[in-house]
C-alpha cells in the first residue's frame, strides 16, 4: 500500500514538473517570437550602435575597483551624475519611444556595454554593473546572435520574464553589446 501511495506521489511530482517545464516551454517561445520580430529590428540602429561603439570605448580602461566603486554609487544611489548620464541621453530616449510602442507589452529597456555597464534605459535599474548575472553571460558573452529568455517571475501580479539579446556592429557583426527587455508575459497571449 505504500509503494502504491509512493509511486503515485513521484508521478503526481513528475507530471507536475513537466506542465511546468511545457509552460516554460511556451513562454521562452513566445518571448523570443516578440523579441524577434518587435526588438532585434532596431537593435543595429544608429543611435543604439552609437552609443553602444562609444561607451566601450569610454569604459576600455576601467578596472574591476573602478566598476564596483560606480556600481555602488549607483546602487545607493550616491552618484546622481552617473545615474542622470544613464538615463537621460539620446539612447534612453529612443528606447523610452520603444517601450511606449510595445502597448505594455515590455515594462523595462535597459542596454549594456561590453563591460556590463548601463548604457541607456527606459527605467532604473537595480544595479548598473549586469556582469554578474545570467543576461549578460547568455546575450552577450555568448556572441553575436544571442537571445537569452529568463523564467518567469511574478512582479505586482504580472507574470514577466526579460530577455536579453546580443547588440551588434552592423559592419563587423561582433558583439558589442547586449539589451534586455522586460515583458509582460500575460500581455503576449
Amino acid at each position: 500500500m505504500k509503494t502504491s501511495w509512493r509511486l503515485a506521489a513521484v508521478a503526481a511530482v513528475v507530471a507536475l514538473e513537466l506542465g511546468t517545464a511545457n509552460a516554460q516551454e511556451a513562454h521562452v517561445s513566445a518571448v523570443t517570437q516578440y523579441v524577434v520580430a518587435n526588438v532585434k529590428p532596431w537593435l543595429s540602429d544608429s543611435i543604439v550602435v552609437k552609443a553602444v561603439v562609444e561607451e566601450n570605448a569610454t569604459n576600455a580602461k576601467l578596472t574591476s575597483y573602478e566598476i564596483n566603486k560606480l556600481d555602488n554609487g549607483w546602487m545607493d544611489r550616491s552618484n546622481k551624475q552617473l545615474i542622470d548620464s544613464k538615463m537621460n541621453n539620446e539612447l534612453s530616449n529612443f528606447l523610452r519611444g520603444k517601450k511606449e510602442a510595445a502597448s505594455g507589452v515590455v515594462f523595462e529597456i535597459f542596454v549594456f556595454d561590453n563591460k556590463d555597464l548601463n548604457v541607456g534605459e527606459t527605467d532604473l535599474t537595480q544595479d548598473y554593473n549586469q556582469g554578474d548575472e545570467a543576461k549578460y553571460w547568455k546575450s552577450y558573452g555568448a556572441g553575436p546572435d544571442a537571445i537569452f529568455v529568463d523564467k518567469v517571475s511574478k512582479d505586482g501580479g504580472r507574470n514577466i520574464s526579460q530577455a536579453s539579446l546580443t547588440i551588434k556592429d552592423p559592419a563587423t557583426g561582433k558583439a558589442i553589446g547586449a539589451v534586455t527587455v522586460g515583458i509582460d508575459v500575460d500581455k503576449l497571449k
